[in-house]
């Protein structure tokens, strides 16, 4: 299948270029924020336990994850797969409009954010990693879809009917794999969060849905990272193993860590409460 070339760029105007991936993360951090604020909003929701933090906390929230996104992300491209950018080009790092995000960067920015802001506000620092991970799938699917219209990250070569030829990717057509990330890792990871969250009832239980996030991605991205192109600055790693197969694997340990641990904790007394700052 031909790509389909839909131009990067939505708008120029002179110098100044407003570009689908931009437009991604904005509409991740809004989207984002009014679903976190309606989740704890929600006392449906709530059951067993009050939600970890009020609607004005999620708005002080924002800034600070929004921070840890993009430090995160930036950072962790650099430490994760591009090193030599630190002797190299410093400067280079600064350049975020130049690309290179990392989601395990990103991940960790977010998770490093999210503690210092319930430290400080004595919140539940697992609570508040529930809420906002039920969001995150909704970045998942808009980057990954900037991805495939930026013609980057794509697949291995393949040869099944839906094989893509990318404008950078070399004659023969390859799996279009930021589709697949964009229907697994945002689609399907929020439908099953969604359950966890508003099916399950499992925000009463502190780290659960956290948890549940961690494992479903890492089992996720572990397989895709099967048909995804390594990055070809990349070393070749023994066994087959990519860098993305082995920063998710201690995501789907912990994850499965933090679901044993929140499912075998009782629950409160309904109408009872509890301290979500313990």
């Amino acid at each position: 299948m031909p790509f389909p070339h839909i131009d990067p760029v939505l708008v120029q105007i002179g110098p100044f270029a407003i570009r689908w991936y931009a437009l991604a993360y904005v509409a991740t951090i809004l989207l984002g924020w009014r679903y976190v604020a309606a989740i704890v909003g929600n006392p449906r929701l709530w059951v067993h336990r009050a939600p970890p933090a009020t609607a004005a906390q999620i708005d002080d929230l924002i800034l600070w994850l929004t921070l840890g996104v993009i430090v995160g992300g930036r950072l962790g491209h650099v430490l994760f797969y591009t090193p030599t950018l630190i002797w190299t080009d410093p400067l280079e790092i600064f350049k975020t409009w130049h690309g290179g995000m990392s989601f395990h960067g990103g991940a960790l920015g977010v998770l490093l954010a999210g503690f210092l802001f319930a430290r400080r506000h004595g919140i539940n620092p697992l609570s508040l990693g529930d809420v906002i991970v039920a969001a995150e799938p909704i970045g998942g699917f808009l980057v990954r879809i900037a991805n495939f219209i930026n013609g980057e990250l794509w697949g291995r070569p393949t040869h099944v009917p839906w094989g893509m030829v990318f404008p950078d990717g070399g004659p023969l057509p390859r799996h279009p794999s930021q589709l697949y990330e964009a229907a697994l890792e945002g689609l399907v990871l929020f439908a099953v969060l969604r359950w966890a969250t508003h099916g399950r009832k499992l925000l009463n239980r502190p780290g659960v849905v956290m948890g549940i996030f961690l494992t479903a991605y890492g089992m996720i991205r572990i397989g895709l990272e099967t048909v995804r192109e390594p990055d070809s600055y990349m070393p070749h790693f023994p066994l087959g193993l990519t860098m993305g197969m082995m920063l998710s694997t201690p995501m789907l340990l912990v994850g499965v860590y933090l679901i044993w641990r929140g499912m075998r904790a009782p629950l409160p007394v309904i109408g009872q409460g509890a301290d979500e700052s313990a």
